[in-house]
């Protein structure tokens, strides 16, 4: 398997980011870690090892990104604000830096997102705020939810990265024309901590006839990686 490690300055950062290539060829996955993960995490904790089949065969090529959750959602030292600030930031690295990067390396037509727990938030967020370049978006035990971590804060930047706010009021046909024809899976377990956020999505993609799958696993399947293991190998 062709594995490529990558490390480069942000300019829009202001620092290094590194992330991962798994593949030459296939549709593209870009993979967010979990909160306060990294981007070699889904490498170690046996993600990639699922998918290995398929991105042997050319099928799929896997890009595993870093987050900054630590310096924008979680970062409790400074005031929300600029929570939110960094999270844009962060925004504008992926579409400024890593997708042109990606495009380099890989010129399909398709584009999947994907994460587990607060990884499945940076997917569908950012999935649903680009749907012109997003085709396929998977969360899998993810919340959606941002307020939590705004200590009563809220602005438009707030609103508009918390998709159980923005989206009931979306009216743009360009956006929900595109939501239409984007794949989108919502995974999660009977016993996982973030089932009620997921059920309470779909309603709401529901109510804006938004096809998706909401996929409710039973089996006390919950909230940790065996079962993303598992989901990983079923929708890829």
């Amino acid at each position: 398997m062709n594995r490529e490690y990558h490390k480069g300055y942000s300019i829009e950062l202001n620092r290094e980011m590194e992330f991962l290539i798994f593949g030459h060829s296939g549709m593209p996955l870009l993979v967010f870690p979990t909160s306060g993960g990294r981007f070699f995490d889904y490498e170690d904790r046996g993600m990639i090892a699922v998918l290995s089949p398929k991105i042997d065969r050319g099928e799929l090529q896997v890009f595993c990104v870093d987050s900054v959750d630590a310096e924008s959602w979680y970062n409790k030292q400074v005031h929300p604000r600029l929570r939110v600030l960094r999270h844009l930031q962060y925004e504008r690295y992926l579409l400024h830096e890593l997708l042109p990067f990606l495009r380099t390396e890989n010129s399909s037509s398709q584009l999947a997102m994907t994460g587990c727990s607060f990884g499945g938030y940076h997917a569908v967020n950012f999935s649903l705020k680009h749907p012109d370049l997003v085709t396929h978006c998977v969360s899998m035990g993810a919340a959606f939810d941002i307020h939590q971590f705004l200590d009563g804060y809220y602005d438009d930047d707030c609103y508009f990265n918390c998709p159980p706010d923005f989206l009931p009021n979306m009216a743009d046909e360009w956006f929900l024309g595109r939501y239409r024809r984007m794949k989108i899976v919502l995974a999660t377990g009977e016993w996982d901590m973030c089932l009620d956020p997921n059920v309470k999505l779909s309603a709401i993609m529901k109510s804006k006839g938004i096809p998706h799958w909401l996929d409710v696993w039973g089996d006390h399947t919950g909230h940790d990686w065996p079962w993303w293991q598992k989901m990983a190998g079923k929708y890829f």
